[in-house]
């Protein structure tokens, strides 16, 4: 993982609590607990699914995520790996992840979200965020 701040103004603390935010919506996917993932974001956060669905606030991302994630994950599991966080500011981060679904035929979908988290109140919480397939992973 690479990492680029503003002047050293990042520190581990944050890095880690960014690695922990990344690890709960990877175990909240895998566990089907869309309460767990939908707490992971601010009010006001835009997120726009693999598929392009456009969601903009919270209340819009636990509709869709209470819709498609019980039962989402049968038989499959997903890993989240941070790639780069770039600081935009002290409290503002750019997460690149790579996200890769193993099916149940054994197949594996490689995806690349962007997360932009914003960190409020000492928390960090995902704040915009698009999520990609990967086409070719070359």
């Amino acid at each position: 993982m690479s990492t680029m701040n503003l002047a050293g103004q990042a520190n581990e603390t944050d890095l880690e609590a960014i690695k922990q935010v990344v690890a709960a919506v990877e175990h909240s996917q895998n566990n089907e607990l869309p309460e767990e993932f939908v707490a992971l974001f601010r009010e006001d956060a835009i997120w726009t699914t693999g598929g392009g669905r456009r969601l903009f606030g919270r209340d819009a991302i636990s509709a869709f995520t209470h819709q498609v994630l019980p039962g989402g994950m049968r038989d499959t599991t997903v890993t989240f790996e941070i790639e780069h966080v770039l600081y935009i500011r002290p409290d503002v981060a750019a997460v690149k992840v790579r996200q890769v679904y193993r099916n149940p035929d054994g197949t594996e979908t490689v995806g690349t979200p962007m997360f932009v988290m914003a960190k409020e109140d000492g928390r960090w919480r995902l704040t915009a965020c698009q999520n990609t397939t990967v086409v070719d992973d070359d």
